[in-house]
Parts: C-alpha cells; sequence; structure tokens
C-alpha cells in the first residue's frame, strides 16, 4: 500500500510513520510536511533513508503543490497536518481556519481527482465540546468551543459531505488528548515533565480541575492503522483510552516520577472557553473492527519521562525557539 501522509513531522504523524515503517514491510509512505514551528524532520532521522520513506515538503492548502505529488499515485491519504493548539488559535484564529479548513478542502478535492480509495480524517475530541457526566459517541452533537476545534469540527462537516455528494470514501477518527516522545513541548505532559527537568514553574491553569482522557501515542496510532485497513467510509471513530485524570492529579504524577516538588506548580489565570472535561465512549471501534489500546496509563507516561530524560538534546533545541516567545507571552498576561 502507498500512503500519503500529511503532517508527518509533527507528533502524532511521525509517530505513526514509523509505526507503520515497522509494522507493514510493503508498504510505502510518503511524508508531505509543511514544516511549521511543530514540524520537526529529527523526529523521523531514524528512517529517512528507508527506501519506503519519501519527504515532500508542502502545504495542504496549496493545490497546485498538493496535485503534483498526488500525481504520483496513491492509495491512501491520512490527513494529520493541523494547527492544534487552543491557546495560539484564541490569540490568531487565521492559521487553524487557513491549515484546518481550506486545507481539509484543497485535500478532499485532490483525493477526487486521483481517485485515491480511502481518505482518513485525523480529528479530535474537541468537537464534541465539554460534558459534565458520562460520555460522546460518534453520533453526538458537535458543540466546539475554540477557534481551533471549530476549524476541526467544520473540516469533519465537509468531509461527511463530500462522503455523501461524491461517494468519496472517508472515514473520520476523533481521539482523546495523546502523549509519548517527540510531541512539541507547548503541550501539557511535554511541557510539565521539561519545566519540572529544569525546575522551572509548572503553569496550571484555573484549578487545575479539568479532565482529559489520555491515550498513549503508539496506541493512537494502532487504532489509526486498524480503522484504516478496517474501517467503512463515511463512518465517524471514536478512540479512547478510559484513562481519565484532572491536570493537577496529572502533574503530580510527573513530578512524583521525577522526585520533584510540588512547590513547582504555578496557577495561573483561566484561558478562555476553557472546556471541563472530554470524554469520549470507543465502543464502536472495539466491537465492529476489535481495536482496544495495549499500554497501561502509569508504565507509558514512565515511559515518555524516561524519553525526555534521555532526549534533552532534542527538546531544548526545540524549546529554544517559537516556544520561547509564547511561553513568555502566557507569563506576562497571567
Amino acid at each position: 500500500m502507498k500512503i500519503f501522509v500529511t503532517g508527518g513531522a509533527g507528533f502524532i504523524g511521525s509517530n505513526f510513520i514509523r509505526y507503520i515503517i515497522d509494522l507493514h514491510p510493503d508498504w510505502e509512505i510518503t511524508n508531505f510536511d509543511k514544516l511549521t514551528y511543530a514540524g520537526n524532520l529529527e523526529n523521523l532521522k531514524d528512517i529517512d533513508k528507508s527506501p519506503r520513506y519519501n519527504f515532500i515538503k508542502g502545504d495542504i492548502s496549496d493545490r497546485k503543490t498538493v496535485g503534483q505529488a498526488l500525481d504520483k499515485g496513491f492509495d491512501a491519504i491520512i490527513n494529520f497536518a493541523a494547527e492544534s493548539h487552543v491557546d495560539r488559535s484564541i490569540l490568531d484564529s487565521s492559521p487553524f481556519v487557513d491549515t484546518n479548513f481550506r486545507g481539509t478542502q484543497v485535500l478532499l478535492d485532490a483525493a477526487r481527482e486521483y481517485k485515491v480509495a480511502r481518505y482518513l480524517q485525523v480529528s479530535t475530541d474537541e468537537v464534541y465540546g465539554s460534558r459534565e457526566h458520562d460520555y460522546f459517541d460518534e453520533s453526538s452533537s458537535l458543540n466546539p468551543s475554540s477557534p481551533y476545534s471549530a476549524c476541526k469540527a467544520a473540516a469533519d462537516l465537509l468531509c461527511l459531505a463530500y462522503n455523501k455528494t461524491h461517494n468519496l470514501p472517508i472515514m473520520i477518527t476523533r481521539c482523546t488528548n495523546n502523549y509519548g516522545p517527540y510531541q512539541f513541548p507547548e503541550k501539557l505532559i511535554p511541557l510539565v515533565i521539561t519545566n519540572a527537568i529544569e525546575d522551572k514553574p509548572i503553569p496550571i491553569y484555573g484549578d487545575g480541575l479539568y479532565r482529559r482522557d489520555w491515550i498513549y501515542v503508539m496506541d493512537h496510532c494502532s487504532a489509526l492503522a486498524t480503522v484504516l485497513t478496517k474501517g467503512r467510509p463515511g463512518e465517524i471513530y471514536n478512540i479512547a483510552s478510559s484513562q481519565e485524570k484532572t491536570n493537577l492529579e496529572l502533574i503530580r504524577l510527573i513530578l512524583h516520577i521525577l522526585g520533584k516538588p510540588e512547590s513547582l506548580i504555578t496557577f495561573i489565570k483561566d484561558r478562555p472557553a476553557h472546556d471541563r472535561r472530554y470524554a469520549i465512549a470507543s465502543s464502536k471501534i472495539s466491537k465492529e473492527l476489535g481495536w482496544e489500546p495495549s499500554h497501561s496509563y502509569e508504565q507509558a507516561l514512565k515511559s515518555t519521562v524516561e524519553w525526555y530524560l534521555n532526549n534533552r538534546t532534542w527538546w531544548e533545541r526545540v524549546k529554544s525557539k517559537e516556544y520561547l516567545e509564547y511561553y513568555t507571552r502566557m507569563y506576562l498576561n497571567r
């Protein structure tokens, strides 16, 4: 199988590419990435010489470049490419509209033109909004709270429309919060780990009691591979691990693993429209496709902490660039 992966130099995309290269020796992957601040080819340095891996620098909202790339012929498209940080979307939503919505439109049109057999849209549980009790399923209404999640929800609806109107073989996955190696340090878990290693303050919004379900990135990758090969076109699949924690519980556990004091925790002003709880049911993918997560929360979190301890050069280089400006601004406005 020949797969066209967009956003493959990012956190989840790079882990997925590595997962597929290891698991399927007869598959070929082309990584199409714009290489924004969160895209890093160092994430794939260990496989960049593989004859089954190819990289093309490009923007998914650029029709000409996308068309030239897809003209080589592919069996499937997996769209990871997205602006994904909620805080950044609040400051300026323009890049989120351009990439998350318009970029998806370009890919859908290209998938039609080049007759791609399967298209997988990687979405997020944030499109459902917040829920105090129980869980969202795939039939739940969309109620996004941030410009980021609104753009992802719009892209999902566009995908479903292309499936109905053009019979494009589209599948959508909506996953809970990911963690693992190569995650950009503006996200909560790598931010906590790297700040704790350096004995720096750890910012936590509001009262710290916002709840999220956390999934290890390799479990997410296995779910995506399952949907790609077994999923039914026109369907949505939620992906969850049932490992729900408050942000404060999560931070305290990381500090315990690292042997760092809780005095590093610094409560800061809450962000606008902060969803209290994300919670989705993943019984559909389990019952229909036979997928289940295989990593325990405690062990996978320890492995993630160890990765950042052992790859300090990687995250120090990343944090020294674009992130520094964001990090400073957040503290000035607290």
